[in-house]
């Protein structure tokens, strides 16, 4: 794979720089479709095209509170076209400006909508598609490669998973480490306004909720009947799924990510699965991966390499 020669060794440089660094947006026109996945829910995909047919389909989920207009969607859309890919961006339920469309909301292990995208894809005539999942939504695509096992190849042609938060407690308790409280404030204002969005919720029910553990534990986990955070967050995490992946997989990590503790990578559910490949590097922050040289953004390059040997 193309070696990653970090512009940053700090991991919050990192993490931030890659957050506001002005990425290429690809020129082809966006298509808009609201999927109704189940009654009374509608989830928003966004898709591409490339100028000639195209060689395969990409699939991409956004992380916590994000949306297709994150900058690693964009850039990675950029590429995957210039490549030759479709590149189609997946919404989560309520997300990218759809609070109004879904009767719930969404929780980081909710496989249902992805997987209902995936199949009106074939039933369209498309190929099964890579999925390519982000922080938060690295454990959805996981989780659904998992619970899909043998059968995952009818829809999906190989997943990746970029800093994926695969135990989702070990990384909810990092993200409320001190190091990281600012991050966490800005997850917080962003769900709080969110879930307001949908109208079935008042500013008032956030009162004294100011940490994910606590939001999930009163809002996210009793509105899917999961009781507790700890519950959602042990029945919810790919950490329990990932031994069934029966797909080509990558998952992209860095030592120094501040939301995921590393050491969940070398589990032995992960390194004994011969259809995971791991790349850990040393630097890399939470979504960053910005490098030296022609590759700045390391992240576009990597994912499509591998792609481009399945």
């Amino acid at each position: 794979m193309i070696p990653f020669h970090p512009l940053f060794r700090n991991p919050h440089a990192q993490t931030i720089a890659s957050h506001f660094w002005r990425r290429a947006r690809a020129v082809q026109p966006i298509e808009r479709r609201l999927i109704e996945t189940e009654p009374d829910v509608r989830v928003l995909v966004e898709s591409q095209r490339p100028d000639a047919e195209a060689k395969g389909e990409i699939v991409m989920v956004h992380g916590l509170e994000g949306s297709g207009r994150a900058g690693y969607i964009e850039s990675l859309a950029a590429a995957a076209l210039r490549s030759g890919y479709a590149a189609h961006r997946f919404h989560m339920r309520t997300c990218g400006g759809t609070e109004r469309h879904s009767a719930t909301l969404y929780h980081g292990g909710m496989t249902g909508d992805l997987a209902a995208v995936l199949r009106l894809f074939r039933q369209e005539g498309r190929a099964p598609a890579f999925v390519v999942g982000f922080s938060l939504g690295g454990n959805v695509a996981l989780k659904l490669a998992g619970e899909l096992g043998d059968s995952a190849a009818e829809i999906v042609r190989g997943v990746c998973g970029v800093s994926a938060p695969l135990d989702l407690d070990a990384c909810a308790r990092r993200i409320a480490a001190s190091d990281n409280r600012l991050y966490e404030r800005r997850f917080v204002r962003k769900m709080r306004l969110r879930l307001v969005a949908t109208g079935r919720y008042r500013d008032a029910d956030f009162a004294g909720l100011d940490s994910l553990i606590a939001i999930d534990d009163r809002i996210t986990a009793p509105a899917f009947g999961m009781g507790t955070a700890g519950n959602y967050y042990r029945t919810q995490s790919a950490i329990g799924y990932v031994d069934r992946i029966r797909v080509p997989t990558l998952l992209i990590q860095a030592k120094d990510d501040t939301f995921v503790p590393w050491r969940i990578i070398e589990h032995a559910s992960v390194r004994g699965n011969p259809h995971i490949r791991v790349v850990l590097t040393e630097h890399g922050g939470h979504l960053g991966f910005l490098a030296h040289g022609a590759h700045r953004f390391w992240l576009d390059a990597a994912i499509l390499e591998w792609i481009g040997e399945q």
